[in-house]
């Protein structure tokens, strides 16, 4: 069934503050690579479900990846459309009154129907893609994939078609007659870092940190 087609500039017009909407495809793309997290949303027999997960962007589309049990990769499989969320908490911006107090922020929304990727040759060089989207570099010094984990991790794309992204930046934005009073306002920085790589218990301590490692530590 088609959209109508007023239905996409619906879903994806920010209605509340839409001075903070960004229509960059730049900024979509740049919100997606620097985060590690999606919520992927759908629905199971009229309830709703939402589901963390890993992602990763390769051009224009977004990899989503899980055991083929998985409740969001089975309802991608019967058609169903997904909604995916991913967010970057900037600070937090502390106001002089409760009611000012906020976040700065990215934000992306996706909506789609997924694509499963049953070819085994594709099937594997997403996986290969998803692997170095998260670290890059990393796949080339693994072990290559079996049969056997291939068949037992689906991937699926959603096309990056119908999405929506919104922003706060800034300090807080005060009542023009709380300015004056003598209370602490501002913004308080939020950052994701890599902390120092912790080896396993088979690791060889002789083992020295892969390059790509060090790259993404800096």
């Amino acid at each position: 069934m088609s959209k109508p087609p007023h239905q996409s500039q619906i879903r994806t017009d920010v209605r509340r503050q839409p001075d903070r909407q960004d229509g960059r495809r730049t900024s979509l793309n740049e919100i997606l690579d620097s985060s590690y997290v999606a919520h992927v949303s759908f629905v199971v027999d009229g309830s709703p479900r939402v589901i963390p997960t890993l992602h990763a962007r390769a051009g224009d589309v977004l990899y989503l990846h899980g055991s083929p049990a998985a409740g969001f990769l089975r309802a991608a499989r019967k058609g169903q459309e997904l909604c995916v969320a991913v967010t970057q908490l900037d600070g937090l911006v502390l106001a002089r009154s409760a009611f000012h107090h906020s976040a700065n922020y990215r934000s992306a929304v996706i909506y789609g129907a997924a694509t499963r990727i049953e070819d085994p040759s594709e099937k594997r060089s997403a996986l290969d893609t998803f692997v170095d989207a998260i670290i890059p570099d990393r796949r080339s010094s693994l072990r290559e994939m079996t049969d056997t984990d291939i068949r037992q991790t689906e991937i699926v794309s959603v096309p990056l078609d119908e999405w929506s992204v919104k922003t706060r930046t800034g300090p807080p934005s005060d009542e023009e007659e709380d300015y004056a009073l003598p209370i602490w306002a501002g913004v308080v920085p939020l950052t994701t870092v890599h902390g120092a790589p912790e080896p396993d218990h088979h690791t060889s301590p002789d083992l020295p940190l892969p390059e790509h490692l060090k790259k993404v530590l800096g």
